[in-house]
């Protein structure tokens, strides 16, 4: 195998691939990059941990035809810090020569045989065109509200729900949950469950992408796997089995205190408060009276308290909640005015725009007591 490439572009698709590399694997392959040059004057590069393959492609010259696998740690690092020039690759055997202006440097790769067969999508069941800037917002908005705990099942996962005229994505964790929804026309009603980890790894694909924010990607979808399309870039991913929460259940349909406020101001008096909050639950106080909502905490280094306005519909009330998980919501809002929405103080928390429904946050109150 033998081909020419700038150093930048190599580097940069070596990049988007090396986030399906495996860490832990027993397949020893499973730790390194297929390189593969054929016909058309085309570097293939391919990674997978069995759950999640990127292969993704760049224009190279001076092309023998081959394959080999590359140790994906040290060969991305050799290739980074190599000159920002021309890089001559060519295989000898198993070693792979690297050469660029005045600097040589030779690695052991193993045979593109041992390199585990990916298979590409069954019968397909949907498949959809979506602004990627839209996609890349609709995973942000969501994913940091699904499980960790990996024993937890579907819910480590995003719920992608496609309707006849929009697509949500939910996530949940047992203590907040996160609703997104754009306009979308679909032929098919299809509901799939993503991996968080592997839904963030696309997002960082897309958002590390210099393409324009309103270009489009596809994604297929089959009984097994979703694949999104983006430039020259494939992404695969296997399907969490199991049935989602059914979400729709969880969210109050009336409220007996409604306000709305400046999300800017909110965040960042939940940040100054948070300081001195106390335990694992990061706990602060909102007391809501009249056209003022109090912010409180206290620990046993001190205390502090903020006071912002809103207009309020409804019931004063005092609850409390974990700040961190307040600040996740905070964080990806963009709007400059929020919606809250409560019952009581042991009942969770709505979050909204002022119109519509495209996100909706619910969060658990933490009980409060002396404060």
């Amino acid at each position: 195998m033998k081909f020419t490439c700038e150093q930048v572009n190599l580097t940069k698709a070596l990049n988007i691939v090396s986030k399906a590399v495996s860490s832990r694997t027993t397949i020893p392959t499973l730790k390194g990059i297929l390189m593969e040059v054929k016909d058309d004057n085309k570097l293939l590069l391919t990674a997978s941990d069995m759950d999640l393959t990127i292969e993704t492609s760049i224009e190279v010259e001076n092309t023998e035809k081959g394959s080999i696998v590359v140790p994906a740690k040290l060969f991305n690092e050799v290739i980074r810090k190599m000159p920002h020039d021309y890089i001559n690759i060519s295989t000898d055997g198993f070693n792979i020569n690297i050469n660029c202006l005045t600097s040589n440097s030779s690695i052991i790769g193993s045979d593109a045989d041992e390199f585990p067969f990916i298979k590409n999508n069954e019968e397909t069941t949907e498949e959809i065109i979506f602004n990627r800037n839209t996609f890349s917002n609709m995973i942000k908005k969501t994913s940091f509200a699904a499980s960790i705990d990996q024993t937890k099942g579907a819910i480590t996962g995003v719920l992608v729900e496609l309707l006849k005229e929009e697509m949500k994505m939910v996530a949940i964790d047992g203590f907040r949950m996160a609703v997104t929804t754009e306009n979308i026309e679909s032929e098919k009603e299809e509901s799939i469950i993503i991996s968080a980890r592997i839904m963030d790894e696309i997002n960082k694909i897309i958002t590390e992408n210099d393409r324009k924010n309103d270009s489009e990607i596809k994604i297929v979808i089959d009984k097994k796997n979703a694949t999104v399309y983006l430039d020259n870039t494939k992404i695969s991913t296997r399907l969490i089995a199991g049935d989602f929460v059914k979400y729709r259940e969880i969210i109050p349909k009336e409220f007996n205190t409604e306000i709305t406020l400046n999300k800017k101001y909110l965040s960042e008096a939940i940040e100054r408060v948070s300081i001195l909050s106390e335990g694992k639950n990061n706990l602060i106080k909102m007391s809501i009276k009249d056209n003022v909502m109090t912010i409180t905490s206290k620990s046993e280094e001190g205390g502090a308290m903020e006071d912002i306005l809103i207009h309020k519909d409804g019931d004063d009330l005092d609850i409390g909640f974990n700040s961190r998980f307040l600040l996740n919501i905070m964080r990806v809002i963009e709007d400059e005015e929020i919606k809250m929405q409560f019952n009581t103080s042991l009942s969770p928390c709505m979050i909204k725009p002022l119109d519509g429904s495209a996100y909706e946050y619910l969060i658990l109150p933490v009980r409060i007591s002396n404060m």
